[in-house]
């Protein structure tokens, strides 16, 4: 099946692509954290409960994401290169979100934890993608 974002020139190409992974990954591990969150009681905002509930949405939506980021946003097939460009990618991001985690706890207090997560997953999404150009892009030809 062709994609409607083959038609858009290679530089904005993976950037609509990784957006729309991304946003995918982003449902995705919302879905997770929430329903983690879920079975672990609701805990309170900040606990360490709550952190791990936001561990394992991100530790749920990374797998199907790597696949996708390889298949979809650059055309690529899994190696080992790649999968060790995306674990690092991850790492930074999994930190980047978890310092971003407390500060939007801390200046949005009355926020759904739903759109808090949404919101640190977007910018964590953004540097994300920065990194995974470095591992994902293809060779050129000369």
């Amino acid at each position: 099946m062709k994609l409607p974002t083959r038609y858009l020139p290679d530089r904005i190409r993976s950037a609509v692509r990784f957006l729309i992974v991304g946003t995918t990954g982003a449902v995705l591990q919302t879905w997770f954290f929430m329903a983690a969150l879920f079975f672990l009681g609701n805990p309170e905002k900040g606990s360490t409960h709550y952190y791990a509930a936001f561990a394992i949405g991100y530790m749920m939506e990374m797998f199907p994401n790597y696949f996708f980021t390889n298949w979809y946003t650059f055309n690529t097939r899994p190696t080992k290169k790649n999968a060790g460009g995306f674990l690092f990618s991850r790492a930074i991001n999994i930190i980047v979100q978890f310092v971003l985690l407390p500060l939007a706890l801390a200046a949005f207090p009355g926020w759904r934890d739903d759109v808090i997560s949404m919101m640190v997953i977007f910018i964590g999404g953004c540097i994300n993608y920065l990194i995974c150009l470095v591992f994902f892009q293809k060779k050129r030809k000369k």
